[in-house]
């Protein structure tokens, strides 16, 4: 298991960030989304990440970046933002629901040259890589979390091309890989978003 960039703290401020920022949305206020003057150094530099929402162990919600645009912070506010609003495979989050936050801080993506989908599984790391597939106008990416579920290459890369619209078993000259790695972290539990109140 790789070490983390971040520190404890800095884990669980990026974590409250991003459940401040679902609160703030699910009670119709506008998320505060400081300038990058305003964020801590360790937020200021552009990276890419995802935000990942569960409820009962059950997806609930993921939207990311997969190229780094803007600062940490803002990406991590407005990501999660979206993960809560505007999955389309989701209904929005409401009030009072049980969610557990997860972070996943993206390295840059390295392309991968391979000929073939054989020499693309033979050059996988299962549980470390992230891999984004792209043919054409399809595309699509799995994080490495993704591998708890699909252990084998094999498995990881056929899912992964049905994700993107194109047959398990599809391969051509036109196929684009990269992988990349995350620092992903997450809450310890499942807790209300908004606390409903009592009457």
């Amino acid at each position: 298991m790789s070490v983390s960039e971040f520190t404890t703290t800095q884990r669980s401020q990026m974590l409250a960030m991003a459940r401040n920022a679902i609160t703030a949305v699910l009670n119709a206020e506008r998320p505060d989304l400081p300038s990058v003057d305003a964020l801590p150094d360790w937020l200021k530099p552009i990276r890419a990440c995802f935000v990942t929402l569960e409820s009962h162990d059950r997806l609930r919600g993921c939207i990311g970046t997969l190229e780094p645009h803007r600062p940490l912070g803002q990406d991590i506010i407005l990501n999660a933002v979206s993960a809560a609003t505007r999955d389309y495979r989701f209904d929005p989050l409401q009030r009072g629901e049980l969610i557990r936050v997860s972070l996943s801080v993206l390295s840059p993506l390295t392309p991968l040259s391979v000929s073939s989908e054989a020499e693309l599984v033979a050059v996988l790391q299962p549980e470390v890589d992230g891999v984004v597939l792209e043919a054409g106008e399809h595309r699509a990416t799995f994080l490495p979390v993704v591998w708890q579920s699909l252990s084998t290459p094999e498995a990881f890369i056929s899912e992964l091309k049905r994700k993107a619209g194109l047959p398990g078993d599809y391969w051509s000259d036109n196929v684009r890989i990269w992988r990349y790695h995350t620092d992903s972290f997450g809450e310890e539990g499942e807790m209300p978003v908004v606390e409903t109140g009592t009457r």
